[in-house]
């Protein structure tokens, strides 16, 4: 009898997050058509084992987890091109940033993963636009930021958009992150808000602000020779499988938004939403990168972006 193709899944969040939930239903699908012939496993949160958020990286490109998601940030040292998604305002709302991801953009973003990463990249979940959060006063314009540390995640991008807006960023692992943000040493810190609560930032972060700044995709990064000694049949169905789980994903975060928001509500946070001024204040001072984004990149991405 031949041995099962083991698949290990794994990431940094309870079983209750979408995410966690999405490799569920990808693991449901597999084991559904294939039965005994698959042995899937699951590491909902490698912190619990006292590695850090971002390890799941080296996990999968080492083969010890098979399957893990991470925002694409954490790439953009390697993959200097995953940056252009991280620049602020980028997309106007969430269907305008899931066609770029699912199409042109999405694809090229996927290649120059895989010429310089061991990983197949199956699909990109949900992590939504993010918002300020911080424990000392509310936020309505960049200035109610100036000399706040915020932490941020490990992308010059957005270390640079906070420096336009006066804060002092820390990009940092969210283990150290929380850390931080619980002694206080953090000021503040940006998330959807479903992670702001997930991860109990809410009691220590009394303001909140909906300010919509960055779009962050959580790249969904499978162990490459694991994917390439599958069977073609089984490599189709994943596909598949990560494709309507990306699509429940993404209705899941939607709804976890809203439920996150009414938790913040319930425990006394105080949440500003910003209007057409506000949001233009914030949009115009971190205008220069755009300018340093074409240096940067080309026209190649924006090309693609806009469907050209």
């Amino acid at each position: 009898m031949t041995d099962p193709i083991q698949i290990r899944m794994g990431g940094y969040g309870p079983p209750s997050t979408t995410h966690s939930r999405a490799l569920k239903l990808i693991g449901d699908a597999l084991e559904a058509e294939f039965g005994d012939a698959v042995d899937v496993r699951y590491v909902w949160n490698v912190m619990d084992f006292g590695y850090r958020a971002e390890d799941v990286l080296w996990l999968a490109e080492s083969g010890v987890l098979t399957i893990v998601y991470q925002s694409t940030s954490y790439l953009t040292a390697k993959v200097p091109e995953l940056g252009f998604v991280d620049l602020p305002f980028l997309f106007a709302d969430n269907a305008t940033a899931r066609a770029a991801m699912d199409g042109a953009l999405g694809d090229y973003l996927k290649q120059r993963i895989e010429e310089r990463m061991n990983y197949r990249v199956l699909g990109f979940f949900e992590n939504g636009f993010r918002h300020i959060s911080n424990r000392l006063r509310p936020v309505r314009r960049p200035a109610d930021l100036a000399g706040m540390r915020i932490r941020v995640l490990p992308s010059r991008i957005q270390a640079r958009t906070f420096e336009l807006l006066g804060a002092t960023p820390l990009a940092i692992d969210l283990t150290e992150a929380i850390e931080g943000i619980v002694a206080g040493t953090i000021d503040a810190q940006e998330n959807p808000l479903a992670n702001t609560v997930t991860y109990g930032v809410h009691d220590f972060h009394r303001y909140h602000t909906l300010s919509n700044h960055f779009y962050i995709s959580r790249g969904v990064f499978m162990n490459r020779p694991a994917f390439e000694a599958m069977p073609g049949s089984m490599q189709a169905a994943l596909q598949r499988a990560v494709a309507n789980a990306t699509l429940s994903q993404r209705e899941l975060a939607v709804a976890e938004e809203e439920t996150a928001r009414q938790t913040l509500i319930d425990a006394g946070c105080e949440i500003t939403e910003l209007t057409d001024e506000s949001r233009a204040s914030f949009v115009d001072a971190v205008a220069p990168l755009l300018d340093e984004a074409r240096a940067a990149f080309g026209a190649t991405m924006f090309d693609l972006l806009e469907g050209r």
